[in-house]
């Protein structure tokens, strides 16, 4: 079974920085695309960012300029860094990965909150 685990959300004032981390673990499993999406209470679930097995990224145009997507592929993590934080970033981030596995399937993280506020 193979698990994806994020880190780094938290607290942080307008116009800060977080740097958050998605790791996948398991065995005799290939990753692909992955993602973050970010989701509020009674929205629909964002994607915010993606980036491809050769490392080709995306971003959805409200953050197009201040957070970055990157991968270390010989760690299996994705990371997100986000820069020029606003108030309306607050949500709950998550990660997301195609994984093959035998079958492909779409996996998810848990979750991780940022909270962007003076």
């Amino acid at each position: 079974q193979v698990q994806l685990v994020e880190s780094g959300g938290g607290l942080v004032q307008p116009g800060g920085s977080l740097r958050l981390s998605c790791a996948a673990s398991g065995s005799r499993f290939r990753l692909y695309t992955m993602r973050w999406y970010r989701q509020t209470p009674g929205k629909m679930r964002e994607l915010v960012a993606s980036i491809t097995s050769s490392s080709s990224t995306n971003y959805a145009d409200s953050v197009k300029g201040r957070f970055t997507i990157f991968r270390d592929s010989a760690k299996n993590t994705v990371f997100l860094e986000m820069n020029g934080l606003k108030p309306e970033d607050t949500a709950v981030y998550y990660c997301n990965a195609d994984i093959f596995v035998g079958l492909w399937s779409s996996y998810w993280g848990q979750g991780t909150q940022v909270t962007v506020s003076s």
